[in-house]
């Protein structure tokens, strides 16, 4: 990564010399394996005599031409030996006024999900190609301005074998053919927007298309994408479904036509995130391509990903950030849109609940690390950004948006937000921007809300006192507001504290109060002289962006009767204060164990219980002490196939409950269940035992396989070979690597280090690798990890420089010593990079509250 970054300042100073008009890149892709060529045509004005520069990640720039007045409007040729390094194309001394670069140069494929994406199907043989430019990887393609900032229009021309579908931005023309079977294929120009958000996707991919009729009377054409051998597997129906109610809801809310001319979905391989918001061209990770049954959950969180890169066709590629500062509200807005429209124009009507299980709960989390920061980040160059897109960037941001609708006004939201892309549509913003058109239109001073919310960091703790009389009924009820040590800030909490009691076996609530909380404490009129309830649950409806916890009574309550309440947003904040309760040491592993295997049965929403499947793994694997891990591992695992045995046939709880118990095979009779399963001697009710979950089923056996007894590997050999394709074999490596075995492990290990493998395959590997019953199996790695930290780091891409850093921490192995170790390479690293800095320290804060955690269960 050295020479690759970029940081404000320079950002802002070449935007003050430099305004972009347009690029012209002319890619060939008829060539080798390994590179493609690459020529640029860029035009922009120079506002004022100057020096600047172009970026461009290549080893080989053949030919850099420059035009402008003070070369009497000829072409003329700079040796790129002396203009191109580090990454950047120097111009120097340049006169004001138009300027026209023209670059060469060779550049390379790449297999770790940056810049332009090549990946062989092992099915067909057939290539398939994809770019992903953000944050700034569009410089691995072509000559460019690498800031969102500096928009311009860009014309596209591939040349491609003449199968092939060829994608970007602007409509597909018709191909031009060519000699030896190939095509070019010339896009007409984009409409201003920005090098991050422009695509190109090209292969033999298969198409499904349809069309719309935008609001301003325009047919907008669809098309849903994905590889050849994907195709039996592509529910193009369910995507396009949720699409055309995406865009009816957002053109209405926006009271803005849809800006660009059509809309592209394309589900592309080796994805490193969800999805992209190339404009008009979306890429999504083909994971969301279901080829086996799959929880509900998996649909839901796809249909809220569709929405969320839809909405950023409006926030984010009409009106874009102007740096990286701003990339929260970017994420956080599409975030907040996406969920809204889930929840208010498809059939998933939980979308909140689902929002509080999953995206709140990643933003508690990410805000108690020690390197937490506030939602309006202070992102000095690339490497802030690169590490920034986590949950206070996209679940905290879209949780206080939630917040500050309310606060403002729904109504008064929206006619500020069609305010705003009113008046700066194709152009570049800051916060203060919208900030403006909000205040103006609710009439309300926003700053105090921005300098609570926006500007700190943390997240507080409510806690409610009590005080009864003697024959139960409520005296007083105060709440109590706590904020951390390192981050002191008391925030006004809107919220409702909702009363549940036991009626014929059915937990109802009784009474409601909504109220703001603001300061240490807020006494609760409107509960006094009520009887004491079962449970007293704050924030009960999830109004507020602050953990809760449960007093002894409504603890003791939800532990015993959480099954019996029958509405899912107040079970999910009894799910999340119960989580809470656990990661802060308050109560133990065991309790937490409890309430999930007592009571995830009778849950309605799937991804609710997908969340709880994986807290449950984590209470079992990092929060239990040492000396209760293997029981509690084992009773884990009888409890989830018990659920599985009892659910409803082929229904969802069945099949997230054997998926889940895979990951807790450990026991003879357990491993002789899956086997069971697999060969089919067994089976359950209902339950298809499909290429996915027969890989899960592999994975299990893998997973128990400590001494080669259970021939473990010619049974992932034996799968593979019935399921050769790219999925099968990242299921493979991952079973391979799960194998709890030192020489299984080391395997893993220097395959990942390798560097040879693609990013879902190193992926896979490592995934695999910190998977095993023996926490001791890591321990022959740790000082090794922190070796190779630094030097890995500086060699990979970001990408898979932070999968590295993350993934292969030794976080099983619950340990003082690994603090320790942690502790030792930051003191003898302070001027390390400080993204690898920022990783390192996550990494030691989730060993140390393990830690805090296991001592309270071992008490």
């Amino acid at each position: 990564m050295p020479g690759t970054n970029l940081t404000r300042d320079e950002a802002q100073a070449r935007a003050a010399l430099v305004e972009t008009h347009s690029y012209d890149v002319d890619l060939d892709l008829t060539g080798g394996p390994d590179t493609f060529r690459s020529t640029t045509v860029a035009r922009f004005r120079v506002r004022e005599p100057g020096t600047t520069f172009l970026d461009l990640v290549s080893d080989d720039v053949t030919r850099v031409t420059l035009r402008h007045s003070g070369t009497g409007g000829q072409a003329v040729a700079l040796d790129p030996a002396h203009h191109h390094h580090d990454s950047r194309l120097w111009l120097r001394d340049l006169p004001a006024g138009d300027v026209e670069v023209t670059v060469e140069a060779w550049c390379r494929y790449m297999n770790t999900g940056e810049g332009l994406h090549r990946f062989v199907d092992p099915v067909d043989k057939e290539t398939y190609l994809y770019t992903q430019f953000e944050v700034a990887d569009s410089r691995r393609v072509f000559a460019v301005f690498e800031q969102p900032d500096l928009k311009a229009t860009f014309a596209y021309t591939v040349t491609a074998p003449d199968h092939w579908q060829v994608v970007s931005v602007s409509p597909t023309p018709a191909p031009e053919p060519r000699e030896h079977r190939t095509a070019t294929w010339r896009f007409a120009p984009t409409p201003r927007v920005s090098s991050y958000v422009t695509a190109v996707v090209a292969g033999p991919y298969h198409a499904v298309r349809d069309e719309l009729v935008s609001r301003d009377g325009r047919t907008i054409p669809l098309g849903v994408f994905c590889r050849a051998s994907l195709a039996e597997h592509l529910d193009a129906d369910e995507v396009l479904d949720t699409t055309r109610r995406g865009f009816a809801y957002f053109e209405q809310a926006f009271d803005q036509a849809y800006p660009f001319e059509k809309y592209d979905q394309l589900f592309v391989p080796e994805f490193n995130a969800g999805a992209m918001e190339n404009a008009g061209c979306v890429t999504f990770t083909e994971t969301y391509v279901f080829r086996s049954k799959t929880p509900e959950a998996f649909h839901e969180r796809r249909a809220v990903t569709v929405l969320h890169e839809l909405a950023h066709m409006w926030f984010g590629d009409l009106v874009t950030m102007r740096w990286w500062d701003d990339l929260w509200l970017n994420e956080s807005f599409a975030e907040f849109a996406s969920t809204l429209a889930t929840a208010e124009a498809t059939r998933w009507h939980q979308a909140w609940t689902t929002f509080s299980s999953m995206e709140k709960s990643w933003a508690y989390r990410q805000d108690q690390l020690p390197t937490t920061h506030p939602v309006i980040a202070d992102i000095r160059d690339l490497e802030d950004v690169e590490v920034n897109f986590d949950g206070i960037t996209y679940a905290k941001g879209a949780s206080v948006l939630k917040q500050l609708v309310a606060w403002v006004g729904r109504e008064e939201f929206f006619a500020g937000l069609r305010a705003y892309f009113r008046a700066h549509a194709w152009g570049s913003t800051v916060f203060s921007d919208l900030l403006r058109e909000l205040a103006a239109a609710s009439g309300r001073d926003l700053d105090d809300w921005v300098a609570r919310w926006l500007r700190t960091s943390g997240v507080n703790t409510l806690r409610a006192e009590v005080v009864e009389t003697a024959d139960g009924t409520l005296e007083r009820v105060t709440l109590h507001q706590e904020a951390p040590s390192e981050h002191p800030v008391l925030r006004q909490h809107r919220l409702s504290v909702g009363c549940y009691d036991l009626v014929d076996g059915v937990l109802v609530r009784t009474h409601r109060v909504e109220l703001d909380v603001d300061g240490e404490r807020t006494d609760v009129p409107g509960l006094v002289g009520l009887p004491r309830p079962d449970l007293l649950l704050l924030n009960d409806e999830d109004l507020a962006y602050a953990k809760v916890r449960l007093d002894d009574r409504s603890l003791a309550t939800a532990t015993s009767h959480l099954s019996d309440l029958s509405d899912a947003m107040p079970r999910s904040v009894v799910w999340g204060a119960a989580w809470d309760m656990l990661r802060d040491a308050e109560t133990p592993a065991r309790t937490f164990v409890d309430l999930v295997l007592g009571n995830v049965g009778a849950e309605t929403e799937s991804s609710v219980v997908l969340t709880l499947v994986r807290q449950l793994s984590s209470a079992a694997r990092l929060y239990t002490p040492p000396q209760e891990r293997d029981a509690t591992a084992s009773r884990v695992a009888a409890g989830l196939l018990d659920l599985a045995r009892r659910a409803d046939p082929g229904g969802d709880i069945q099949l997230q409950a054997v998926r889940a118990f895979c990951g807790f095979v450990r026991d003879p009779a357990h491993v002789a269940v899956v086997r069971d399963l697999l060969s089919g001697r067994e089976s359950l009710p209902g339950l298809v035992v499909d290429t996915d979950l027969r890989w899960d089923l592999v994975g299990a056996v893998a997973g128990a396989d400590s001494d080669g007894s259970l021939r473990s590997g010619q049974l992932v050999d034996a799968e593979l070979a019935r399921d050769d394709t790219a999925s099968g074999q990242r299921a493979a490596a991952a079973a391979l690597a799960a194998r709890p075995s030192r020489q299984a492990k080391e395997e893993a290990w220097a395959r990942v280090l390798s560097g040879d493998l693609p990013n879902a395959v190193s992926a896979a590997t490592i995934a695999g690798f910190g998977r095993t019953p023996d926490p001791a199996l890591f321990e022959p790695f740790l000082d090794r990890y922190f070796d190779v930290l630094l030097p890995q780091w500086e060699a990979r891409t970001n990408e898979m420089a932070q999968q590295l850093v993350t993934g292969l921490y030794p976080l099983p192995l619950v340990t003082e010593d690994v603090v320790a170790r942690g502790d030792a390479w930051l003191a003898a690293h302070p001027d390390a990079p400080a993204g690898l800095r920022r990783l390192v320290l996550e990494n030691r804060d989730g060993t140390a509250r393990a830690l805090r955690v296991q001592a309270v269960g071992a008490r």
